[in-house]
């Protein structure tokens, strides 16, 4: 698009007026053919930004400042309490009941510091104004019930005889503030802001969330959410008019102008450095010599300055971007930590930005020695001047992103969004942000005439004083004494309680109960209907063959970014290496190769690639055979005129890979442990998960050697023995790859446009032709077992919260029953486990999961207080599922969720690597389509008949596995009696 002709919204002019509204501004946004629109309202002061494409996955966003001045968390809470029922749809929880009425392809919200939004994505306009009405009479007309509140902030309960805490966020906060990294983010606003109010915690701390008060929430709600302090985004192809009157007539003529007073003033700078620690829980039998933290944090530039925000982010990518970029080298090459430090690189988020880097697993006195790192390498860089290709290479890492559309981890528009949502909120230029060519040209010029990014250096780091030396601590008794002083709090407030209170905090349990039970009128909630549901699924066909060599070839209009991708079998890898693949895939492009050193490596991949990576997988073939399919998968992307050059590395990485320089292996086996410990509360639930799963396939039992707690234990082992098991290692990973990379083992597919495809041909064939022959039956299924046994187990680390997971086997993709377990999977979390496990129970989210792939049903819980009641609840899921206490209509709904997921869009890119590894595993498009049709034709009385054969009387073997602090395993072992579970510590 290179006019402002926009077929989207034809003659919508700059000063134009729509209703209310004024047009501020039109500009093309030629990079991704888009058109900008920024308008505001004249009666209420609201913002609107419209980005018209021909992308049909339309997105809305509605986003307010919302700035706490404590750390009750008052916005996280009302953020949870708006979704709770509204004017218009007086039902207890209207956005999970649109999940189910849906073909969404995101649906959620977010708090951050400083702002709160509510953005969803769709394919159908039906959806989109559907999804529109249920969020704008959420945000602005929010039911914000006392027993709502009580369910999703915080509440006292009677259990036995002693008080309790219960409530949703409590317990996520709970869980969230017991990782080091959530800890570590937190702590370094704390303390590099104490001025504003990023030095709340704007989750909420849980030792504060209880004196939030009811009447508190309201009046949040009142000043903050209201128009003259709402941010309203729109994109995609549905006319931006129709928006404006849904919007002005829902919503903005109720309102008149107000100052919400949410500015965010600027952080007062110091004149001087400070020096701070702060704790973290660590459990008693973890070692805490080398748990620290330590780094350097500065306040940097204001939000609203586009300039120095795209040259500050340049310089994060110089100096921390890669495995050569100067201060991640020096750092990790110090040998003081194991990985950077949690929260490292430049943060936009903020009114004023910062810049942290530092190293984790340290000991306590080493944040001297860190800052003296990160001091010296800057002063040598201002010295001696920044290597020019390092900036080419930040330059082009950033171009690239600029260029390569795509809708992960979230869809392109609400990407767009977050990009420039920050400045907007703070009265910056968000088009500055998305359109930034006189940035980047007035940085290339000051580069040309000067020490540019050496002067970033010096203003921004050597010579800024408001800076922190941070060092985070473990405290292995701080669990402990939190656990004390609640208890402590809790018997003061039940000493202290009259008669008519207790009797009120008993009416209350009682009352929220009830609403929790009660039946309700969903048919007030919009909907679709499966005749709104596209019958066919999304085919991508390969174009023909060319070149000497077998690939697969994909013509998709990729914007001028060519990919690659490849898959090498796994079948017949020796058993002793196995558990060596995760690692060899993290490993291999970070390691250098025979010709060149890591840091060159490093540096030619950032300066022609958009990326190169490995990962491993383990399938179960769609045929009749069930047959387990390791393989590796290898993929790389490059911009057209670059893609001869990822082809030269490609060859280097296949044929001159190499694990021996022992140092910086040994950095990598550090790195990678770290990222795996630090992951352990975040994905406690899918942990559990493949815990309790790994027993029940060849697959399930290579996903937990590979991606699980046990793969954690691999590297933990490696890395505890030291210098001898490095050394084995990289013979073994050595033999990995000669193992892998053979001309026969590989199956390649190559996506682009027609020229670039057009110019693979010759550097394909050179590839394939320089690699030797051999391993013929690398795709066939591998000589392994599972374990005999079904686990029933309980892993203990460090968390205030627990994951419980709970398998058992049904039937794959072939079989007849498949979509009706679909359908049970996703009418067990809206009808039943959601109640019982988050609105009663408490947990942040109980999740129920169909693989139609190896047919393995599972049940979840994340960030739960509970382990043995959420056990009774998945034994009870099979009473409810077959007792037929659901309608028709939620079946429909179930349907809508299932082919949600099934129709998520793609880029062309992802549309056509999915469809190069949907045919290597024996997906076909006519078994997709026919369990689609499946799908489409269940009734009420299918979905009853097909959970009676599975949920039914008949028992069938389930395993579980918890995640949780140790303490609490043993007490609910003591609760659990024959059935107890076997204990182990990760």
């Amino acid at each position: 698009m290179t006019s402002l002709t926009d077929q989207n919204n034809p003659g919508l002019n700059a000063g134009d007026t729509i209703g209310g509204y004024r047009v501020l501004r039109v500009a093309p946004l030629r990079e991704i053919n888009a058109v900008f629109y920024e308008l505001d309202h004249g009666a209420t002061g609201a913002r609107h930004i419209h980005i018209s494409n021909k992308d049909t996955e339309n997105t809305f966003g509605v986003g307010f400042k919302t700035v706490p001045s404590d750390s009750t968390g008052v916005a996280h809470i009302l953020e949870h309490t708006v979704l709770c029922g509204s004017r218009k749809f007086p039902v207890r929880d209207p956005f999970f009941s649109m999940l189910k009425r849906s073909l969404n392809t995101f649906m959620n919200a977010f708090t951050a510091s400083d702002w709160t939004m509510y953005p969803f994505s769709t394919q159908n306009r039906k959806d989109f104004y559907n999804l529109m009405d249920v969020y704008l009479d959420a945000a602005f007309y929010p039911n914000i019930g006392r027993l709502n509140f009580k369910q999703e902030g915080h509440r006292l309960e009677q259990e036995e005889d002693r008080l309790v805490y219960k409530g949703v966020v409590y317990n996520e906060m709970k869980g969230a503030m017991s990782s080091p990294d959530q800890v570590m983010s937190r702590s370094l606003l704390n303390a590099l802001y104490p001025d504003t109010t990023y030095s709340n915690n704007s989750g909420g701390d849980p030792a504060d969330i209880p004196s939030l008060t009811h009447e508190q929430l309201v009046a949040f709600h009142r000043r903050h959410y209201h128009p003259s302090n709402a941010f309203f985004f729109t994109y995609g192809t549905l006319p931006l008019r129709d928006h404006l009157a849904v919007i002005e007539d829902r919503v903005l003529r109720n309102f008149e102008r107000i100052d919400p007073k949410t500015d965010v003033p600027a952080q007062p700078r110091w004149q001087a450095p400070k020096t701070v620690r702060y704790p973290y829980p660590l459990a008693p039998n973890e070692a805490p010599e080398k748990k620290y933290q330590a780094c350097v944090a500065w306040l940097t530039a204001d939000i609203t300055d586009s300039f120095e925000l795209l040259a500050l982010s340049l310089l994060n990518e110089i100096l921390l971007g890669n495995s050569a970029s100067p201060l991640r080298k020096a750092l990790i090459d110090s040998g003081l930590g194991s990985a950077l430090s949690d929260g490292t690189g430049f943060d936009a988020d903020n009114r004023d930005t910062m810049f942290a880097c530092g190293l984790r697993d340290v000991t306590a006195s080493a944040a001297p020695q860190v800052e003296k790192i990160v001091f010296d390498t800057l002063n040598g860089l201002v010295r001696d001047g920044i290597d020019p290709e390092l900036a080419e290479a930040a330059i082009h890492q950033l171009e690239f992103h600029r260029k390569e559309v795509t809708n992960t981890p979230y869809p392109y528009g609400l990407k767009l969004l977050l990009s420039f949502s920050g400045t907007w909120f703070h009265d910056g230029d968000p088009l500055s942000i998305l359109e930034f060519d006189q940035n980047l040209q007035q940085i290339n010029d000051e580069r040309a005439n000067g020490p540019f990014f050496e002067n970033l250096i010096r203003r921004h780091f050597l010579d800024n004083p408001h800076r922190v030396r941070f060092t985070l601590a473990p405290d292995q008794e701080m669990a402990r004494k939190e656990e004390e002083r609640v208890a402590a709090e809790l018997a003061a407030i039940q000493s202290g309680l009259t008669g008519t209170e207790t009797e009120q905090i008993r009416a209350d349990a009682d009352a929220l109960a009830a609403l929790q039970e009660e039946g309700e009128d969903l048919s007030v909630l919009p909907t679709l209907e499966l005749e709104d549901i596209p019958p066919l699924t999304l085919s991508v066909p390969a174009g023909p063959s060319r070149g000497t060599f077998p690939a697969t070839w994909y013509e998709q209009p990729t914007s001028g970014i060519f990919y690659f991708s490849a898959a090498a079998g796994l079948g017949r890898l020796p058993e002793p290496l196995v558990h060596l693949i995760p690692f060899f895939c993290y490993a291999l492009t970070k390691c250098g190769t025979a010709r060149r050193d890591y840091t060159e490596i490093s540096r030619l991949l950032d300066r022609y690639t958009g990326g190169m990576g490995l990962s491993a997988h383990a399938r179960t073939r769609f045929d009749n055979s069930g047959k387990c399919l390791p393989f590796v998968t290898f993929s790389s992307k490059a911009l057209v005129r670059n893609q001869g050059k990822m082809f030269e590395l490609l060859d280097e990485f296949l044929r001159e890979f190499s694990f021996g320089d022992m140092n910086r292996l040994k950095t990598l086996f550090l790195e990678y442990r770290a990222a795996l410990e630090s992951s352990v509360v975040r994905n406690g639930h899918s942990l559990a998960i493949s815990l309790a799963s790994r027993n029940f396939s060849v697959p399930r039992h290579l996903d937990e050697i590979w991606k699980g707690v046990h793969q954690l234990k691999t590297i933990k082992a490696i890395t505890d023995t030291g210098e001898e098991a490095f050394r084995a290692a990289a013979d073994d990973l050595a033999t990995i790859g000669r193992h892998l990379f053979t001309r026969d083992n590989l199956k390649i597919a190559l996506i682009g446009e027609a020229d670039a495809l057009a110019a693979a041909i010759s550097p394909l064939d050179a590839l394939m032709g320089g690699l030797p022959a051999g391993n013929t039956d690398g795709f066939g299924s591998p000589d392994l077992a599972p374990g005999s046994d079904i686990p029933r187990e309980g892993w203990s680390t460090s968390t205030a919260v627990s994951f419980v997971a709970s398998s058992f086997e049904t039937v794959r993709m072939g079989h007849e029953d498949a979509p009706a377990l679909s359908v049970i999977s996703k009418m067990l979390r809206s009808l039943y486990l959601h109640r019982e496990i988050r609105e009663k129970g408490g947990a942040y989210g109980g999740f129920s999961l169909y693989n139609m792939e190896d047919g393995l049903f599972c049940f979840g819980s994340y960030r739960d207080p509970h382990v043995v009641s959420t056990l009774r609840v998945y034994e009870n899921a099979g009473e409810f599922i077959t007792s037929g206490a659901y309608t028709e209509e939620d079946v429909k709904e179930a349907i809508l969720q299932v082919c949600a997921d099934i129709d998520h869009p793609d880029s062309p890119g992802q549309a056509a690597r999915k469809a190069f590894y949907r045919d290597l595993i024996g997906l076909t498009d006519e078994a997709r389509n026919q369990y689609k049709a499946g799908l489409l034709k269940l009734s009420r009385e299918q979905v009853m008949a097909v959970a009676e054969k599975y949920f039914g009387k008949t028992t069938r073997p389930q395993a579980v596995a918890v995640i949780s602090d140790e303490e609490k395993l043993k007490a609910a072992n003591e609760q659990l009696g024959a059935d107890a579970l076997t204990l182990h510590r990760i």
